[in-house]
């Protein structure tokens, strides 16, 4: 997936430079992102309740677990401990996918997670 974030990121820069960004409606100003317009409308008074206690719905937090991962895994040298991000990173992409799809045979829970990252470990 990295290379992907480096390909698109020189796509956004290319058209950035030939002005395709220039004079698009809303240029400018702030984005209104309390209104959640991605969230269904009867999910939004609990993700707002949630949100405001300092609780983020178990996708989102998976989703910052892996992007924090994937860039300690950009200042990593090759090696052993690579190998071991990259493996959790592949297990927490697999489980995120799952629970999007409600895949309950793939979900893992807490504990065997634990046990499963402390054997990938080679604790």
């Amino acid at each position: 997936m990295l290379w992907l974030e480096d390909i698109v990121e020189q796509k956004i820069q290319a058209a950035l430079e030939r002005g395709e960004f220039a004079n698009l409606p809303g240029e400018g100003q702030p984005l209104d992102v309390a209104a959640d317009p991605l969230v269904p409308e009867d999910l939004r008074v609990a993700y707002r309740i949630l949100k405001n206690a300092g609780f983020l719905p178990p996708q989102l937090e998976a989703r910052n677990e892996i992007c924090n991962l994937e860039q300690l895994i950009r200042g990593m040298d090759p090696g052993a401990e690579r190998s071991q991000a990259l493996r959790k990173l592949h297990l927490l992409n697999m489980q995120l996918a799952a629970s999007q799809r409600g895949g309950a045979n793939l979900h893992v829970e807490a504990e065997y997670y634990g046990r499963l990252t402390e054997r990938l470990a080679g604790k």
